[in-house]
């Protein structure tokens, strides 16, 4: 893709804007097709076409009359967005694993990615190496390279204000988690977006899953530690150092006492009862050592109608409704969509809670939701933000950035 290397003039950037924003959202089009959407002329109209297809952002394609969807008069010229021209990468960096997906400009996945993290190696310059590999890796399956993005955004375990920077932590995880990332890969990226994790599932939520259609919601990621994302009259809200939701909180709140998540309070309790001999006799666990009693474990036996796991679950949903009871007092939304890998099977948790919850609250309670994106919830939340990132930026890069894609 090449374009001028200076931003365009604000009236023109304007019509640009409205007809880029049209077509990163049409299929293929013409001229009239975007003239009533855009509120522009038709002169205007094909001026910003002509302009933006200059840039490589749109393709001409072939006339109404060579395809046959013509009647008289001159044949309307058809136009699509260049969605190969360039890629886009969300990353969910998270602490023991990273997932990176490579998606073209309208957010369709060319590649995702998979690597294990060293935990017991996270100083700054091990997790940006360990992250800087693992974007590459996932250019190289894609077939594109480093020349071929024109942004992205990774979602970290850590607040991340508006400039893409974590605060101070007092034993310093927080900067583990995001050392600078938007330094180090803005060397080689035109627009970078890094973002908390909870708050790109919470995107994920509202542009593809549980959320869509809602302005008011937050997303609760909930397998071995909580976060949460917040969206408020449609906005993501995110606060002066990036801490809205901060799992924190709930050190403070009797029955929670921290940010442990749903699959880790499951796994804790069911060990903690059979340490104490409250196993049935020829139970199925009695096999299991006890390391090995995951929350995905007791969740799967609950769901099959086991009393023991079922008493557990009890357990966690009185946590759960606690957690829904204080983000709806203080946010009052609509829902709370549980989301991540555990989502899928906690139903009976989600069950338990909705029970609890309206005697909790004075305001109607939010809906409890199931998210069904799985654990690939962050990276799809993060492509999602690297797309509108794109489409936002794309206009106003100039110089060494104007030719990177």
């Amino acid at each position: 893709m090449t374009r001028p290397s200076a931003t365009p003039a604000a009236p023109r950037r304007a019509s640009l804007d409205a007809v880029l924003h049209y077509a990163w959202h049409a299929g293929v089009f013409t001229a009239g097709d975007a003239m009533p959407a855009v509120g522009l002329t038709r002169s205007t109209t094909i001026e910003a076409l002509d302009g933006l297809v200059e840039r490589g952002l749109l393709r001409e394609l072939s006339n109404t009359r060579t395809v046959g969807d013509y009647s008289k008069g001159r044949p309307a010229r058809r136009f699509e967005l260049r969605a190969d021209a360039a890629v886009v990468v969300g990353l969910d960096a998270g602490r023991a694993h990273a997932t990176t997906t490579v998606a073209d400009l309208r957010g369709q996945v060319l590649a995702r990615q998979q690597v294990a993290l060293d935990e017991t190696h996270d100083s700054a310059d091990e997790r940006r190496a360990a992250l800087a590999g693992a974007v590459d890796e996932a250019l190289d399956a894609a077939g594109r390279g480093r020349d071929d993005v024109l942004a992205l955004c990774a979602g970290v375990p850590a607040p991340v204000d508006a400039h893409g920077a974590s605060p101070v932590h007092r034993d310093g995880f927080w900067r583990r988690m995001n050392p600078d990332l938007a330094e180090l890969f803005g060397r080689w990226v035109p627009i970078v977006r890094i973002e908390n994790d909870a708050s790109l599932a919470a995107l994920a939520e509202g542009s593809r899953g549980a959320a869509q259609g809602r302005r008011d919601y937050v997303t609760l990621l909930a397998g071995e530690r909580l976060g949460a994302g917040v969206v408020v009259d449609g906005n993501l809200l995110r606060g002066a150092h990036g801490g809205v939701a901060e799992m924190v909180a709930f050190d403070h709140v009797a029955g929670v006492d921290g940010a442990l998540g749903l699959g880790y309070r499951a796994a804790h309790w069911a060990r903690e009862q059979i340490a104490a001999g409250a196993l049935p006799a020829g139970h199925v666990l009695e096999t299991v050592p006890p390391e090995r009693v995951d929350g995905r474990r007791v969740f799967e036996l609950a769901a099959a109608g086991d009393p023991f796991a079922l008493g557990i679950v009890e357990r966690v949903g009185e946590m759960l409704a606690r957690i829904a009871a204080l983000f709806g007092s203080l946010f009052d939304p609509r829902a709370i969509i549980v989301s991540g890998a555990v989502s899928g099977r906690a139903g009976a948790v989600l069950d338990a809670a909705r029970e609890r919850l309206p005697a909790m609250l004075h305001l109607p309670p939010p809906e409890l939701v199931a998210s069904d994106l799985g654990a690939d919830v962050v990276s799809l939340g993060a492509v999602s933000a690297a797309v509108d990132a794109a489409r936002a930026g794309v206009l106003d890069l100039t110089g060494r950035h104007a030719a990177a894609v």
